[in-house]
């Protein structure tokens, strides 16, 4: 777990929440990355969308967020946002594929 740096200024605040998007950003290209790989594998819209899945990595990161001290319920909400806007890029990307016939 990392260790919250004290801050002495409202700058300094700024300045480490600036470091920490620029890593977050960072993580969400490369997810994104696997997101758009994952659409090659899937047959069907059903498949894309996969309620099931979503409430599974849900309950993950909801586990996690209570094992790293982080508040379960900001996390459920930033999860669920992420996960909507993966899913609709991955809808875009399993239409053009399927619009090209590839498949794995």
């Amino acid at each position: 777990m990392n260790q919250v740096i004290e801050c002495f200024s409202i700058e300094d605040v700024r300045a480490n929440i600036d470091r920490i998007d620029r890593r977050i950003v960072a993580l969400l290209a490369e997810r994104g990355g696997y997101v758009k790989q994952a659409a090659r594998f899937k047959k069907t819209t059903d498949d894309v969308r996969a309620p099931q899945r979503v409430e599974q990595v849900i309950a993950k990161v909801k586990a996690l967020s209570e094992e790293l001290g982080a508040n379960p319920s900001v996390t459920e909400g930033v999860y669920r946002a992420m996960i909507s806007g993966f899913i609709k890029a991955e809808m875009e990307e399993h239409a053009a594929i399927q619009r090209l016939g590839k498949t794995p």
